[in-house]
């Protein structure tokens, strides 16, 4: 049996709720509360994880899993830096195919043209 209050239970409705405990489950319990919460289940999270904790937690993950507002909500919670969660947001417009590494088009588009114009 968990110790989690019942309260929580629609944010895991993709888990047997029954089977999950803080002890085991923390990472993912917090990354629920901070993405999907309501101020009830972020306040019961915050008797369990002091600031410096929490901020820790955010600064591993780069930001990963909160939107905009919720980063912003946490940079003045938490004081983190403004620079930092700047980058963790920009770096979210900027998605998944602009992080890949891959060389990119223009140097072949300008070397091929090179080529037909010679």
């Amino acid at each position: 049996m968990n110790n989690l209050p019942k309260n929580l239970k629609p944010f895991f409705w993709d888990y047997d709720f029954n089977l999950l405990s803080w002890r085991e489950d923390k990472d993912l319990i917090i990354s629920r509360i901070l993405a999907q919460g309501d101020w009830q289940s972020i306040l019961w999270m915050r008797k369990k994880v002091d600031n410096d904790e929490l901020r820790n937690w955010i600064v591993k993950r780069q930001g990963r899993g909160l939107d905009p507002r919720q980063l912003r909500f946490w940079e003045l919670m938490l004081e983190l830096p403004h620079r930092l969660v700047n980058s963790w947001i920009n770096n979210q417009k900027q998605g998944v195919w602009h992080q890949r590494n891959v060389e990119p088009a223009g140097k072949n588009q300008k070397k091929q043209r090179t080529k037909i114009g010679s």
